[in-house]
């Protein structure tokens, strides 16, 4: 078109001046149709208040002399808060250039000194600069969206590096822009592979960044604040926390178990909000898709309303979307927990409602086992939670509601029903009332201690069972997994300890710490004050009880579990307890062992689990995955091929139908209202939750076997 002007210039100079002025004026709309974002206009420095001067010194000064892990307030302490603030703002190592954190690094040994006299200006000026880079990313993000999608070139051979935490922050802008190039690269492939369209992902992506970049606009000085004392708190161990006064309030609606919500706790980690844990007996843990580990990327209001994308969003924001009136539907978009692409969501409806103690009762019912031709009834006790009705023990309620209550209730009925063994099911019992699971050793044991309790001072008290009266006496197995926490352990370490029965299962959490809520003139803290020993002198802290007989881990215990948070207080041990055991079960451990391991080998689903995380495990390690379109379509196949060969061997061994193909396998998972998830088989959970129930029953009928071999030898 310049060229044609050029031309005519030289014939007529008013007419080329008049064609090239149109020229300009035709291509001026394209020119300004490409929107371009500027992070300037999102940024806004925010500054501390006066009283949190004063309320960092507070809580850094109960820190130091009320925490159970007694650390002094100096360079070295400040150096690992130093990195813990980091790392909190920036745990991928993609905001902060190498220059920035050279820049901040002059503050690592201040931070000591800084809450000694309530400084907080250089924690605020390490945060806004965050916030600033922040702000660029995202605005850089959104301009290659707008201006540069098509030139994004999927065929190329690239890769990315996912897991950042450990590489070094980008050295100048033009390494971190081809960072962040690579990164929207990814996102988009793993769009494309879930079959969304370039005009939906980028759209979705578009309004995904704007609203990140509108939650800059309106972070706040407590934002800044509540991170920062969190670096603080942290340091000392992962439950110890600082909560602003609106997350207090989340906090308290959730521990009195008052809110009309999903039942489940939540936290933020990496810009997601990830589901710590399912309250027993909630709406979530009773509709069953919800996972402990899965990460919510998205909230919609009833059956058909907007989806709202939540990716970086404050976890007290999400939690009041989630929340609502009793009754009502919200709907979560999540990505699964054991998901290591994040291609793969899957939208779950819930239906509000408030947490009921009765629903969190203890449950039973009998397995019938064939051992050698003789039937065997093996009784099941299911314990959600410890709880107890604290108001009706209180004011002399005749019926109150307790776990030891209703357990010994369910015992009594069982042994009318004849059973010759017992099931104690403590799998995703996340703990409760201390009080509680005392008890509820006392109905296994004698008279004697349940549990040590270690102060921050060293004061050692003891938990007693002051009963003579054992409920149950016969056969005795605990069955648990990872998610069996606390009060959970506090009974598994008993039981194993007094050698009292069987502990069956996985490693369990290892929470064997005790926390404390201490108000504040602003917020409030929880502090960790006090250990769980067990009467064998071993903590359960971080370790956990380690099952007799081991099932596979369907949770991965680097991932979830005591020991993959950071900071998290050591196993160690003290004196034991004064307690009489019973002989302990080494003579018969061995046959047990093999016996479970022939069975389970020909067991169909049994093999199926073994498969499942075998294959989960192969793929957990990998860092870097490619950029190249072609080549992860390739891969996303074969891993889908390797899923339907997995779930036909098991379908052929129990005499089913194989499916033929994976289009076959994807539309009975969606006549079912199932999604699989590149990772796992989310939908098995509860056949695989029954299969380990079934053999841990097996295990205790062998058992009983081998105890009648033995004395008809004698």
């Amino acid at each position: 078109m310049f060229r044609m002007c050029y031309h005519r210039i030289s014939q007529s100079r008013p007419q080329a001046i008049f064609t090239l002025l149109l020229a300009v004026f035709i291509l001026l709309p394209a020119l300004s149709s490409a929107k371009v974002f500027k992070s300037d206009e999102y940024i806004h420095p925010v500054a501390p208040e006066k009283d949190q001067a004063k309320l960092s010194f507070v809580i850094a000064k109960q820190l130091q002399y009320r925490h159970y892990r007694q650390m002094v307030l100096d360079d070295q302490l400040s150096s690992k808060v130093f990195d813990a603030f980091i790392k909190s703002l920036d745990p991928n190592h993609t905001f902060f250039l190498a220059s920035d954190i050279k820049e901040l690094g002059r503050y690592r040994y201040q931070i000591d000194n800084d809450f000694r006299r309530g400084e907080l200006s250089h924690a605020f000026k390490a945060f806004n600069l965050y916030q600033k880079r922040h702000a660029e990313r995202l605005v850089y993000t959104l301009n290659l969206l707008e201006n540069e999608y098509d030139k994004l070139d999927f065929s190329k051979d690239e890769e990315l590096v996912i897991d950042r935490e450990n590489m070094p922050w980008p050295a100048n802008q033009k390494e971190q822009n081809d960072l962040t190039r690579k990164q929207l690269k990814n996102l988009i492939i793993s769009f494309k592979l879930a079959g969304k369209d370039d005009k939906e992902i980028r759209e979705l992506l578009i309004k995904r960044y704007k609203n990140q970049l509108n939650r800059i606009k309106q972070t706040n000085s407590e934002d800044a604040f509540r991170i920062y004392i969190n670096a603080l708190a942290e340091s000392y161990d992962p439950h110890t926390q600082y909560f602003s006064p609106r997350v207090s309030e989340n906090f308290d609606i959730q521990m009195s178990l008052s809110l009309e919500g999903i039942g489940a706790m939540l936290q933020s980690e990496d810009g997601y909000t990830k589901v710590k844990r399912l309250v027993p007996a909630g709406p979530a843990e009773k509709d069953g898709q919800l996972k402990a580990g899965d990460r919510i990327v998205g909230v919609g209001q009833g059956v058909d309303g907007k989806m709202e994308d939540v990716i970086g969003w404050r976890l007290d924001d999400v939690v009041q979307l989630i929340r609502g009136k009793k009754g009502t539907v919200v709907r979560l978009e999540v990505i699964l927990h054991k998901s290591k692409d994040d291609h793969k969501t899957r939208i779950i409806q819930i239906v509000r409602n408030t947490v009921k103690l009765e629903e969190q009762a203890a449950q039973k019912e009998i397995i019938t086992i064939e051992n050698n031709g003789k039937k065997q009834k093996i009784g099941v006790i299911e314990i959600p939670t410890f709880y107890i009705d604290f108001k009706g023990a209180q004011s002399g309620k005749a019926d109150y509601k307790s776990t030891t209550r209703d357990v010994r209730k369910l015992i009594e009925e069982l042994k009318k029903e004849g059973i010759d063994a017992l099931v104690i099911d403590l799998r995703n019992n996340g703990g409760g009332s201390l009080q509680e699971v005392n008890s509820l050793v006392g109905l296994f044991i004698k008279s004697g201690p349940t549990v040590q309790v270690k102060a921050a001072d060293g004061r050692i008290a003891q938990l007693q069972d002051d009963s003579d009266e054992v409920v149950y006496s016969g056969p005795l197995a605990v069955l648990v997994n990872r998610l069996s926490a606390s009060a959970s352990e506090i009974f598994a370490g008993a039981i194993q300890d007094y050698h009292r029965g069987l502990i069956i299962g996985t490693q369990t959490f290892g929470k064997g710490t005790v926390q404390a809520l201490q108000q504040l003139e602003h917020g409030q803290i929880k502090l960790t004050h006090a250990k769980f020993y067990r009467v064998s002198g071993g903590s359960t802290q971080n370790r956990g009880v380690l099952p007799d007989i081991d099932f596979p881990a369907i949770y991965d215990k680097d991932e979830i579990g005591e020991s993959s948070l950071p900071e998290a207080l050591p196993w160690d041990e003290i004196s034991n307890a004064d307690y009489k055991d019973s002989p302990d079960f080494k003579d018969v451990l061995p046959a047990l062992k093999q016996q479970h391991a022939q069975r389970s080998a020909s067991n169909p689903d049994f093999r199926y689990i073994q498969e499942t995380i075998a294959r989960i495990d192969k793929k957990k390690d990998k860092k870097v995955v490619s950029l190249n379109l072609a080549k992860r379509q390739k891969e996303y196949q074969q891993s889908r091929q390797e899923q339907l060969d997995i779930e036909n061997r098991r379908r052929l061994a129990k005499g089913e139908e194989p499916y033929k193909s994976i289009k076959e396998l994807d539309e009975k998972e969606d006549v079912l209202g199932l999604h699989e998830d590149d990772d796992e088989e989310e939908e098995k959970e509860d056949t695989d939750s029954r299969t380990l129930l079934v053999e841990a029953a097996h295990i205790l009928a062998d058992y009983i076997q081998l105890k009648q071999n033995e004395l008809a030898n004698k």
